[in-house]
């Protein structure tokens, strides 16, 4: 009888500390996949170093950063950008994905900067500007994306100014609004030489993505003069993202900024 309820006993306990084990890290498991980024609260991009683990977002080399003019290094190394958009650009689709609105585009623009080709892959936008030039923050940021086959990553950064109309974000806002999660097929031609970058100076050093997982040696390309677009068209593009969708500035830690004039 004895033996019994000693089995009986350490049947019990070994049933309970099992329990008492499986619920704190089904709970904990839990509230781990719930944790994703975003721009606001305790997600926003002062805790992306918590939350991200496995990201380079606590690195030395972040981005974006404020460029004063006056300590950037002048080179003329324009002939390094080799811009080749054509008018037969097809976009493929745009979706929300919570954080900005994002063009895809299927294979056909491309640059080359350094002796080494990188296709354009997306344009997305932030607002207000995530670069600042000598302090000045821009209503609007425009990314575009750009890929080689090796997977290195080069990205302009073009800052917008309120000002006239621009055909470019007219056709951009066509698609909108969108909801948030939602993305439409587009499949039509898209000439972005409207941009003029070919007949821009900028600035370049080597910095991150500003969004997780803020992956470093990215090459940044941040063109001095904005470009325009009128205040309706700030405004509809505002009102289909989060509010104020930016990376806070991140220090420059030695880096140079080089100016191609």
């Amino acid at each position: 009888m004895k033996t019994k309820l000693l089995v009986y006993v350490l049947l019990m306990v070994v049933l309970s500390c099992n329990r008492k084990k499986h619920i704190p890290q089904t709970t904990y498991s839990t509230y781990e996949n719930a944790q994703h980024w975003s721009y606001s609260g305790e997600t926003s991009p002062e805790h992306w170093v918590e939350i991200e683990k496995n990201s380079d977002c606590g690195g030395i080399n972040q981005s974006p950063i404020n460029i004063i003019h006056k300590y950037a290094h002048s080179v003329s190394t324009k002939n390094e950008l080799n811009i080749k958009y054509t008018p037969t650009t097809l976009i493929k689709k745009v979706e929300n994905n919570g954080h900005s609105i994002q063009f895809d585009f299927e294979a056909g623009d491309s640059i080359n900067y350094k002796n080494q080709t990188f296709y354009l892959k997306q344009i997305h936008f932030h607002e207000p500007s995530e670069h600042k030039i000598n302090g000045i923050t821009y209503p609007i940021e425009m990314h575009l994306v750009h890929v080689s086959k090796s997977g290195e990553i080069t990205v302009f950064g073009l800052l917008g100014e309120e000002g006239d109309k621009s055909q470019l974000f007219e056709f951009f806002e066509s698609f909108l609004p969108l909801e948030n999660g939602g993305s439409k097929e587009i499949h039509q031609k898209i000439d972005l030489s409207d941009l003029f970058l070919k007949d821009k100076n900028f600035y370049s050093y080597s910095g991150s993505l500003t969004t997780p997982p803020c992956s470093e040696q990215v090459n940044w390309i941040v063109f001095k003069e904005p470009f325009y677009l009128s205040v309706e068209e700030v405004l509809k593009l505002k009102n289909n993202m989060p509010i104020n969708n930016y990376r806070n500035e991140q220090p420059l830690n030695g880096r140079i900024v080089l100016f191609n004039n």
